[in-house]
């Protein structure tokens, strides 16, 4: 999970806290997404992460005396819920020392991975749906092998701010990839079907990141290593079941928040009464 971003929109609050641990309702941004890893089936989490964002790491270790606190005061809900962070998974950190692009910050994570297929989870990308999109990525591959990304439909007027695919259809939602292209001017773009923030890879996609080197900017474009990698393995894009809600804005960290807030039953009545008195 890449968390080495400034989070520049957010200023001022990013200058003293991680953007991944702004709240949505209840949860660290983050949470959700380390909440999704693990129910997909990943149990050790991998944090690329830059000097200053401990606390996100802190966030996720076991608190024994705080436990205890609410263990002798009788506060079972709040022991639970803290229990349940500090026990989701086994996360770690390693550090991205210049922001280098996706594909540098993927590669920072090869000794952690080793020979291991995983998953890379952007938290911007806040995603809610029945079925965890690393999941739904996850059957793919344990069927196709190989390469897996997530991709959405977007406005054709606004393909020049994605990565799109380009590829047929061989099942419901699941498109052979032929190629990749990062912000293709409107007019050239091979489809509307934007790459979003989840992936699936084999740990062999490393070496293709270091062999395509940097692209654009002077960054290593994960899109450039997965279209090379195109000659060795198959990829496969995946239309997720789900809503997606770009909490890298301020406008999509707030509309997760009315989202989320709507599914809990304690919130959303009083919520939709507040929210129908708004001119």
């Amino acid at each position: 999970m890449p968390v080495a971003g400034l989070g520049t929109r957010f200023l001022p609050a990013t200058k003293a806290q991680a953007k991944e641990m702004f709240t949505v309702v209840d949860r660290p941004l983050i949470q959700y997404a380390v909440e999704e890893a693990a129910a997909s089936g990943s149990n050790e989490i991998v944090l690329v992460s830059a000097p200053g964002k401990g606390a996100i790491l802190e966030h996720f270790s076991v608190d024994a005396a705080l436990e205890r606190t609410l263990a002798e005061r009788g506060k079972s809900a709040l022991l639970e819920v803290v229990e349940h962070a500090g026990r989701l998974a086994e996360v770690s950190a390693v550090m991205q020392g210049e922001p280098l692009g996706v594909g540098h910050a993927i590669l920072q994570a090869r000794e952690a991975v080793g020979d291991e297929v995983f998953g890379v989870a952007f938290p911007d990308d806040f995603i809610l749906a029945e079925t965890p999109v690393l999941e739904q990525l996850r059957r793919v591959h344990a069927e196709r092998g190989g390469i897996v990304v997530a991709v959405e439909p977007v406005p054709e007027d606004r393909v020049d701010q994605y990565g799109v695919i380009e590829g047929a259809e061989v099942a419901d939602g699941v498109y052979e990839v032929s190629r990749l292209v990062e912000k293709p001017p409107v007019d050239e773009a091979p489809s509307n079907l934007s790459i979003v923030g989840r992936y699936v890879f084999p740990a062999s996609i490393f070496e293709w990141i270091e062999r395509t080197g940097t692209g654009a900017g002077g960054e290593y474009q994960i899109t450039d290593a997965m279209q090379a990698a195109l000659r060795a393995m198959p990829c496969h894009a995946v239309v997720f079941e789900g809503t997606r809600y770009d909490c890298g804005s301020r406008l999509g960290f707030l509309q997760a928040s009315v989202a989320v807030a709507r599914r809990d039953p304690e919130m959303a009545g009083p919520l939709a009464e507040w929210l129908s008195t708004l001119d």
